[in-house]
């Protein structure tokens, strides 16, 4: 990644540091370092390559060299985001979905926090808080997007489908466009994460809406219901086979639709 042609394509974006590296172990990691030593709001860590890249629940996110976006922003929070902490992790996921549909496809955000092109996994994104006390002191959003069709795993290290924008489109897609895209529109939506707007904006974008999925998390039995939209606060609203509504928290928790 040649840091002269990145710092000209992001010219337009007010970042408070950039930080590129050929290889790295987890994009997240460096930026969470770099935020304990100091570093400003929109601080930009970018990798060609990550060893060790990090999922929710640390599970291994795929990147070889030169296929895919791996990023991440430090956050800090503005006045008024501290108490929406668990909405970044959307915040993304949209900013990717507006990155994709600018290039003519219809990305749905499967909750909380992949973006899916024809229901195969595209894009997955890890927000990690660093609290002071009951104070996130900031925010640690890293994105990972599969860019080239050799950014997906292959499929024996797949826990559900996978696909990449090349793939999808069916032709090349320049990365570091699509970078200042993403950026840009995490900017947009940034300013309008503490509106209503915001987490109805995301739910349009929700996939297997209206339909059955099956909600679990590690030492919890498994919950049915139709997925029927977002809360204010972002947890996952559903209908149960009874019609009673329920909502889903953040968390280490799982989604999959029900065959």
């Amino acid at each position: 990644m040649d840091e002269r042609i990145l710092r000209k394509t992001l010219s337009d974006i007010p970042l408070g540091g950039l930080r590129t590296f050929e290889q790295t172990g987890s994009t997240n990691d460096v930026a969470l370092a770099w935020a304990a030593d100091g570093a400003p709001d929109l601080a930009l860590v970018c990798a060609e390559e990550q060893t060790s890249g990090r999922g929710r629940g640390d599970r291994r996110w795929f990147t070889p060299p030169g296929t895919a976006l791996a990023f991440s922003l430090v956050l800090r929070p503005l006045p008024g985001e501290e108490q929406s902490v668990p909405l970044f992790s959307g915040l993304g996921a949209m900013a990717v979905c507006e990155a994709l549909g600018m290039r003519g496809l219809h990305p749905e955000i499967k909750w909380p926090n992949d973006v899916l092109l024809n229901h195969r996994k595209v894009c997955g994104v890890l927000a990690e808080a660093v609290w002071m006390g009951e104070k996130a002191d900031s925010i640690v959003l890293g994105i990972g997007v599969n860019v080239k069709p050799e950014a997906v795993p292959p499929s024996d290290q797949l826990n559900f489908p996978a696909t990449s924008i090349e793939a999808e489109m069916g032709k090349s897609v320049d990365r570091l466009t699509l970078l200042r895209d993403v950026l840009q529109a995490l900017l947009y939506w940034r300013g309008l994460l503490t509106k209503d707007v915001f987490p109805n904006a995301w739910g349009n974008h929700l996939a297997f809406r209206g339909e059955q999925v099956e909600i679990w998390a590690e030492g919890v039995p498994a919950r049915t219901g139709q997925v029927e939209g977002l809360e204010r606060d972002g947890s996952l609203r559903l209908r149960s086979h009874t019609g009673q509504i329920f909502t889903v928290q953040f968390g280490e928790v799982h989604l999959r639709p029900v065959l």
